[in-house]
């Protein structure tokens, strides 16, 4: 079936669009208003996310091990107020949230920001009466993750990351192509091979250039609703507009040179330095560097901590299809540009 990959790739959109849109997060725990805990009395609001807190649901925080419940009073579906009575000694100064409903199953979340004030942190075989330990249930449904700060911007994961993956893919073909460019050699059938091979060259580069500005564009978006600005200091964003600025300045070199296959040479060798300097912006240096983006300078990834079953089943597919809307978009380019230069040789 020649058209194989245009309805792949449109069923695939249509699911990757209808479910990363449709389908739900998962419950979280993701903020309370404690910044300090003392011995004795303490007031947190717990607030939740996708949450469903109702009469009869539970909350309490543990210190590593060992865990202290709390009088809970629902104030709304996402959020409550939690008192506990806290001792002197601890064993742990790891703090983590719980709550528990019966329709989220059991929710924690640790808080970094935590300071405690006022206990003594004891070995576990000197705590006079230990805490107890949650044996709450944790449901594992079917749903999206719900990351810190994230939230319901993890659905961009399925548009703005397959963007970067699509043009890699795009520009590795174009690449290969610009390689072919320069190993044809001296005569008149090579010379046709060579244009041959700088159009497919050329044509790719249009493609993979589109995919670079809606990864950029998707990005930036993102950017502003998770690190509060469109554009920051981070090295695989600046590197990513520096590729942009480089194949763009790849347009604006070809038509200065009127020789077909002295501007295939050159736009070959431009090519493979652009390929070579992408890879080197966006893949190398980014992973030596403190940067935003997960993976990079010691940021974990997402397959590190939360690309669980849920987005693997929509990520994948939003890769596959949109290469197969890029070789698409391929197909028809190529075809337009013969099409162009089979009338333009006829009417001269």
């Amino acid at each position: 079936m020649r058209h194989w990959y245009k309805i792949l790739g449109s069923i695939l959109l249509l699911y990757v669009g209808i479910f990363s849109l449709y389908h739900p997060l998962k419950p979280a725990l993701v903020e309370t208003d404690a910044a300090v805990l003392k011995p004795g009395y303490n007031r947190i609001t717990y607030k939740g996310f996708y949450t469903n807190y109702s009469e009869g649901s539970l909350a309490g925080i543990s210190f590593g091990d060992e865990y202290l419940p709390g009088n809970v009073q629902v104030i709304s579906d996402h959020e409550l107020a939690v008192t506990f009575t806290l001792p002197d000694t601890l064993t742990n100064s790891d703090v983590v949230y719980r709550t528990y409903s019966e329709k989220d199953g059991g929710l924690a979340a640790l808080s970094g920001a935590m300071t405690l004030e006022g206990f003594t942190i004891l070995p576990e075989y000197k705590r006079p009466n230990a805490l107890s330990k949650p044996t709450w249930e944790i449901k594992d449904e079917f749903a999206y993750p719900n990351l810190p700060r994230l939230h319901e911007t993890i659905r961009n994961l399925n548009w703005h990351v397959p963007m970067w993956f699509t043009m890699f893919f795009v520009m590795i073909i174009s690449f290969i192509q610009s390689l072919k460019v320069l190993n044809a050699r001296a005569g008149v059938d090579q010379v046709e091979r060579m244009v041959k091979f700088d159009l497919r060259s050329t044509m790719l580069n249009e493609i993979g250039w589109v995919f670079c500005v809606l990864g950029l564009l998707t990005g930036s978006l993102w950017a502003r609703f998770t690190w509060g600005d469109w554009w920051t200091d981070d090295p695989q964003l600046n590197g990513a507009l520096v590729v942009f600025l480089v194949y763009s300045a790849f347009f604006i070199l070809r038509p200065s040179i009127e020789d077909e296959s002295k501007r295939a040479r050159i736009s070959a060798v431009y090519n493979i330095f652009a390929f070579v300097l992408m890879m080197l912006l966006l893949m190398v240096l980014p992973r030596f560097t403190e940067g935003l983006h997960p993976g990079k300078g010691g940021n974990p990834a997402f397959s590190q901590y939360d690309l669980d079953s849920t987005l693997r089943t929509v990520f994948y597919p939003a890769v596959v299809a949109w290469i197969c809307i890029a070789f698409w978009m391929y197909r028809l380019r190529l075809r337009t540009k013969r099409i162009k230069e089979y009338f333009s040789i006829n009417e001269d």
